[in-house]
């Protein structure tokens, strides 16, 4: 098993517990990444598996925290938000909960890690516009906690989010 942190509690961190991958669940996974809207019925009968079981282990990974959201398969871009960055958060660290409580109702925030080193909070956010990415990194810079930002707006994706290939391991 893998633990993880869950922060989604914010007066306390709980521990997801992720079953470990096993040889089938890799080839089910594999066969989604090439086709994300194959239904479970085909996709078992391509993978040579029982469609219970195949329904079954996809139950099990998205009730472990081992599959993410659909939605983040949406393109922000899509969205009209086509100018993304990391936004760096230095903080008071007794106003952590209150800072990740408050990023959590800004809906341009995707993401947000607790990265090693002088960083506080990395955050990756999206906007409309520079402008819009300046509301956006304001609006992070007054959340209760957050001392100081820095903004490093993306140029362009070079390489998207994947997993593919950890998949074959």
């Amino acid at each position: 098993m893998v633990n993880l942190t869950n922060s989604s509690v914010l007066d306390r961190q709980e521990v997801i517990r992720l079953q470990q991958l096993d040889a089938t669940d890799r080839r089910i996974l594999a066969a989604l990444d090439d086709d994300p809207r194959v239904p479970i019925m085909v996709l078992a009968q391509r993978l040579g598996l029982a469609r219970g079981t195949v329904q079954s282990r996809l139950e099990r990974m998205t009730a472990s925290g081992a599959l993410r959201p659909n939605s983040s398969r949406v393109l922000p871009a899509a969205l009209g938000r086509g100018v993304a960055a990391a936004v760096s958060a230095e903080l008071d660290q007794s106003h952590l909960n209150e800072a990740i409580a408050a990023l959590r109702e800004i809906p341009e925030v995707l993401e947000c890690h607790a990265p090693a080193g002088d960083t506080d909070l990395l955050i990756r956010v999206v906007a409309t516009s520079p402008d819009d990415l300046y509301r956006v990194s304001e609006e992070i810079r007054l959340c209760p906690g957050i001392v100081r930002t820095s903004t490093s707006m993306f140029l362009r994706e070079v390489i998207p989010y994947r997993t593919t290939g950890l998949l074959g391991d």
